[in-house]
């Protein structure tokens, strides 16, 4: 849904009909947003003013770009692995907006693993292709998605044909990075009893304390006495030798060992005096008279937990004892990752070291998943492909599959150990006029000077400083946004000129500038707004094809409140028949509150001619058995029927007041010489009327006028206009 109830009356530069636009700098489509063109424009003014006609609780609106690119084209698989921040790899469905993953830059003459930071993850449903390495390998990706070879970026596929052919992938391509091999077969089970086995004889073979002596007493009997203890830095290694021992009915303590200091970390350790726990202790950790694969994986992890080192490249576990290091050699061979033994040092410590450069390294951390996340950094490191990563097979699955997509600082990520971009290739130039329609989604238009521009406007002295509204009519926060970064250049303008303001969006990419919005809010009124209309993900997709799914605008809410800022949400737009059930309601709104919200408006569909067309379109498609009743619902043209507002209130208005979205009576906005006032209407016959696009969530629109200090906490939902329903 898009937020443009309000009609802009006034052209600001920037609107379509490419052929007569002033100020246009260039017209640009990249690969990354298939089948969107982007029309650089220098805009004449950055701030619209809203008709007094209007209903709109606001008199001031900024709008960054025309369009929304809220479409994705540049996907992977869900379950395609991830290479986080702390070396391990986890499936590309469990990331989120704000982790921290790796990616690469260029740093002099090498190009590096580096720590960056996911801006935002893009959920689509496209049509997929499966690329196989000689490794084993395997990636699900779009067409339009690219990876790096060794002889640059390279698409999955060549797309057009003639002069819009591109770099695609063929069998003489070798990938960048690590693979992963076959997953399948190099894969295990890590809650398996036999891995927790081996996991307990390395760890505690390489570094526990098993002790049982017996001391008589003067005159009396034999005094037994059994300790087990073990002592570690790391408390990921300590946690999961504990957990370990209590699913096998072995419980410890827990206590501090060695206070730290300047120089050394501090040690805890778990202790047990028990004579039984001793004898299980030594019944777990006793060698088995076969190696079972599962077996020989945790009993590496335990003892390059213990006794093992990631230093410079290298991967080494080291001991004195021969029976430890030949289970070593066994184990290594059982998981089929390469090694040599070195020749012992003078005080008889022999290490084995792991061998076959990054690729092998990074084979033994997945398959072997150790506790201690500091020996698995790979950042720093040089990119090299010692890996064979020749493409074998590059085919189409002849169907589409439900995709995401991360955006990164550096512009890429490690997907499948090779590395995937998400950033923007070369740009080309191609002329056109846009039109209304499908245009929307595929003409952007941005203005490229509107930082500039606004601090302008905002320095006149007619500025009276009043509130300012941004992604009322399109989204500030959407895809476009992570190439062109205009929305930072925006808020400093604001903060600087004292102008309080409130933004709405669907794009997690607001987490990016969830810092410059804290700092903001010390000094001007901030207010935040998502729109959030479904707890079912394929639907979602379905009506918003990649937008971020609802899993990841909680987790924006949760940040963003975090952070000390109000966020109040737009239950919006409500689907007669798909999403107005009281189950998918109660179930949004229940998320809604956990998440910390403060406060929501639920508000049914708005179909607005060209959206209409579109909308009932795809009903046709998908949902043919509705069309007759949305017929009748809005029979009327773009807003629901009376009677259907009418019932919806009637269903949704206990569901706000349970969760302390509204009270017994109802607040609503009035516009009161062009400002937002807060008014009060507890005796209201006709409360019913908040069923309009004006109707805005507390903590999604600031209250206060004009430039000044702020005298009420950030993020206090005293300090916004509340409206309810």
């Amino acid at each position: 849904m898009r937020w443009d109830g309000q009609a802009i009356t006034a052209d600001d530069g920037a609107l379509p009909g490419l052929g007569r636009m002033a100020g246009r700098v260039r017209t640009v489509r990249t690969p990354e947003f298939a089948g969107v063109t982007f029309h650089e424009v220098l805009a004449k003014s950055a701030l619209s003013k809203v008709p007094g006609e209007s209903r709109m609780p606001f008199t001031w609106t900024i709008n960054p770009y025309r369009g929304c690119s809220h479409a994705c084209s540049y996907c992977l698989g869900p379950d395609t692995l991830i290479l986080r921040g702390d070396g391990r790899q986890v499936p590309l469905r469990d990331i989120r907006a704000g982790d921290q993953v790796v990616g690469t830059e260029v740093r002099g003459r090498y190009r590096r693993y580096v720590l960056t930071t996911v801006e935002d993850v893009w959920a689509t449903r496209k049509r997929a292709f499966s690329i196989t390495l000689e490794d084993g390998t395997r990636l699900m990706a779009s067409g339009d998605h690219r990876f790096l070879t060794d002889r640059g970026w390279k698409h999955v596929v060549p797309g057009e044909c003639g002069a819009g052919r591109r770099p695609h992938l063929t069998t003489n391509n070798k990938l960048m990075g690590f693979g992963t091999g076959d997953l399948e077969k190099h894969s295990a089970p890590r809650d398996d009893a036999a891995y927790r086995r081996g996991y307990l004889t390395g760890m505690i073979r390489g570094d526990g304390m098993l002790l049982r002596r017996t001391y008589r007493r003067r005159g009396g009997n034999p005094n037994n006495v059994s300790m087990f203890r073990l002592a570690l830095a790391d408390r990921e290694a300590l946690d999961r030798s504990r957990d370990f021992l209590e699913q096998a009915g072995i419980t410890t303590t827990m206590r501090p060992f060695s206070p730290g200091s300047t120089t050394r970390r501090s040690i805890m350790a778990i202790f047990t005096s028990r004579s039984a726990h001793f004898d299980a202790i030594q019944a777990l950790i006793s060698w088995p008279p076969e190696v079972e694969r599962e077996w020989a994986i945790g009993y590496l992890a335990g003892i390059f937990d213990a006794e093992g080192s990631c230093s410079q490249g290298v991967l080494r576990i080291s001991n004195m004892d021969e029976e430890i290091l030949t289970r070593i050699t066994r184990a290594l061979t059982v998981i089929e990752v390469p090694f040599v033994r070195e020749p012992p040092r003078e005080n008889g410590v022999s290490s084995i070291r792991v061998v076959g450069g990054l690729a092998a390294r990074m084979r033994f951390f997945r398959i072997v998943d150790p506790a201690i996340s500091r020996k698995l950094a790979v950042t720093g490191r040089a990119v090299k492909s010692d890996a064979p990563l020749m493409v074998r097979s590059v085919e189409d699955t002849g169907e589409e599959r439900d995709l995401l997509d991360l955006t990164t600082g550096t512009g890429d990520f490690i997907a499948n150990g090779v590395i995937s971009h998400n950033c923007f290739a070369r740009p080309s130039h191609r002329y056109l006029d846009m039109n209304p329609g499908e245009d929307f989604d595929s003409q952007i238009v941005v203005k490229m000077n509107v930082a500039d521009v606004l601090r302008t406007e905002l320095a006149k002295p007619s500025w009276a400083g009043d509130a300012v509204a941004l992604g009322t009519n399109t989204d500030p926060y959407q895809r476009a946004e992570g190439r062109y970064r205009l929305m930072p250049g925006i808020i400093d303008a604001l903060e600087t000129s004292r102008t309080p303001f409130s933004i709405l969006t669907k794009g997690t990419l607001l987490r990016r500038d969830l810092p410059r919005l804290t700092q903001a809010a010390e000094r001007v009124d901030v207010g935040i707004g998502v729109s959030l209309a479904f707890v079912d993900e394929d639907l979602q997709q379905a009506v918003e094809p990649g937008t971020p799914t609802p899993r990841a605008r909680l987790d924006l809410i949760r940040a963003a409140r975090a952070a000390g800022l109000p966020c109040g949400v737009m239950i919006a737009p409500v689907l007669p028949w798909l999403t107005d059930s009281t189950d998918h309601l109660t179930r949004l709104l229940d998320a809604v509150h956990e998440a910390g919200a403060t406060g929501a408006t639920v508000l049914p569909l708005f179909l607005k001619p060209g959206t209409r067309e579109w909308f009932m379109a795809w009903l046709r498609r998908d949902h043919p058995e509705r069309v007759a009743g949305y017929e009748r619902v809005y029979a009327g043209g773009s807003c629901a029927s009376r009677a259907y507002r009418d019932w919806l209130w009637a269903r949704v208005r206990p569901l706000l007041v349970e969760r302390g979205f509204a009270s017994a009576g109802h607040r609503a906005q009035a516009r009161t010489s062009g400002h937002a006032r807060t008014a009060w209407h507890p005796e209201t016959s006709d409360d019913r009327a908040r069923h309009d696009e004006g109707s805005y969530p507390a903590g999604s629109l600031v209250q206060r006028l004009g430039p000044g200090p702020v005298t009420r906490p950030p993020g206090d939902p005293a300090s916004t206009a509340e409206v309810l329903f």
